[in-house]
């Protein structure tokens, strides 16, 4: 069989130009997020397999890279079903090994934990723009704070983040499940067809309010009960996506809502704009889903009018530290879409602020040893006073050598000939 010198389809090679940028960004969201008191914590790549096939991921749990058992517990020949086969896991997300690290950690954490992850997750999704099967994830997590303030930090450090990297005008999406449920309630769907009525709204932004009304239609609702539903979301458009849609939507729904739900969301949304340092809108979008099944109240996401697509996001997770310990711990939780974030700022040009002086010397083949001391040790004084210096031999191709070390940011090139 013949090698093949390109990666595997979904995930990429990361050259010189990028891995400067990634480097960046991560030094950047760890800075920020420690000022916020967020600790840095890891975990393993791999998961068993029964937690990444709890029914919590939602459709990620059918994109779930699977490892084969290994040596004297695969039984081929034996096997009558999958689960006799499949043991370990991929990571799909950092949200399940988090719960899992915190179940079993939890009597050496503090509490609130405020946990940071940066880490690769993997996908056997379809490739796309700004979408690949092996990526980079930034979590933020905040557990056992069962109050606002964990939706309000979590908003205003990733908020921060964001701003410092450059980015404006953006939107912070908001929703409550509580509501989503709330509003199928109340246009007359029964609760076991809740999770498709959403798996259809989430489509709203590709498909539009007629593109749901059809679709829901196909699954056989009842027409009384779509007009009903979709007439929530023209009440909210009309209202407004602030604060007057909320209230909207809480009259409305009286009788299907919880009480506090609106009394929540104000407070998240008063708060992040009274005490925000990024330029951004946070909006009220009923129609915001989050494909995650774990989500059990507020829910949010990151819009970049750059990308046309989410590039974040989040929500609370009560109920999930439960699944492991047998009792609940309030949770909530804020990822930031990494590999988006760096492919903005890569079309845009982007060029990493206040790096080292970069030098390079170009040393002759053939160039005599006594000397070859001389300029190993100039480049060590260089690197003491706080310069990058490359130390290289001179390509035959010097002009392109020089051509590509100036695109790297190489600006002082010298040159060491024999002579």
């Amino acid at each position: 069989m013949a090698l093949s010198k390109k990666p595997v389809n979904g995930m990429k090679d990361i050259l010189p130009e990028e891995m400067q940028i990634r480097d960046y960004v991560q030094q950047v969201i760890k800075e920020t997020y420690r000022n916020f008191g967020f600790t840095q914590i890891e975990t393993p790549c791999m998961e068993n397999i029964a937690n990444l096939s709890s029914k919590q991921g939602g459709e990620n749990e059918k994109l779930i890279f699977k490892v084969m058992k290994r040596g004297e517990k695969l039984k081929i020949a034996e096997a009558k079903d999958e689960t006799d086969l499949v043991d370990f896991g991929m990571r799909y997300d950092l949200t399940v090994p988090l719960v899992r690290y915190y179940s079993n950690n939890a009597n050496d954490l503090p509490s609130p934990f405020k946990a940071l992850q940066m880490g690769n997750v993997w996908r056997a999704d379809r490739p796309q723009r700004g979408r690949y099967r092996q990526f980079m994830q930034c979590d933020i997590d905040i557990i056992g704070e069962p109050s606002n303030l964990a939706e309000i930090e979590l908003i205003l450090a990733t908020t921060t983040t964001i701003g410092k990297l450059g980015f404006k005008n953006f939107e912070i999406r908001i929703n409550e499940r509580r509501i989503l449920k709330a509003m199928a309630a109340f246009s007359g769907f029964a609760e076991e067809d809740y999770d498709t009525v959403f798996i259809i709204l989430d489509k709203m932004d590709k498909i539009g309010l007629e593109g749901v009304a059809e679709e829901l239609e196909k699954e056989g609702y009842a027409k009384e009960s779509i007009e009903k539903y979709l007439g929530l979301f023209k009440g909210v458009e009309t209202a407004g996506n602030g604060v007057e849609g909320i209230r909207y939507i809480a009259k409305t729904l009286q009788g299907f809502s919880e009480e506090d739900v609106e009394k929540n969301l104000l407070e998240i949304i008063n708060s992040v704009n009274a005490a925000k340092q990024a330029d951004f809108k946070l909006v009220f979008d009923p129609t915001l889903v989050r494909g995650m099944s774990y989500y059990t109240g507020t829910i949010f996401e990151i819009a970049m009018p750059e990308l046309g697509a989410a590039c974040g996001g989040g929500g609370r997770y009560d109920k999930m530290v439960g699944k492991f310990t047998g009792q609940d711990v309030p949770a909530c939780g804020f990822s930031i879409g990494f590999e988006r974030i760096v492919l903005l700022l890569m079309e845009s040009g982007f060029t990493v602020p206040m790096q080292r002086p970069k030098v390079a010397y170009l040393i002759e083949k053939g160039y005599p040893a006594d000397k070859l001391v001389n300029v190993i040790a100039k480049a060590q004084e260089e690197r003491q006073a706080g310069k990058q210096v490359l130390v290289v031999r001179m390509n035959k191709n010097k002009k392109f050598q020089k051509e590509k070390l100036t695109a790297e940011g190489y600006k002082d090139i010298e040159e060491f000939f024999n002579n």
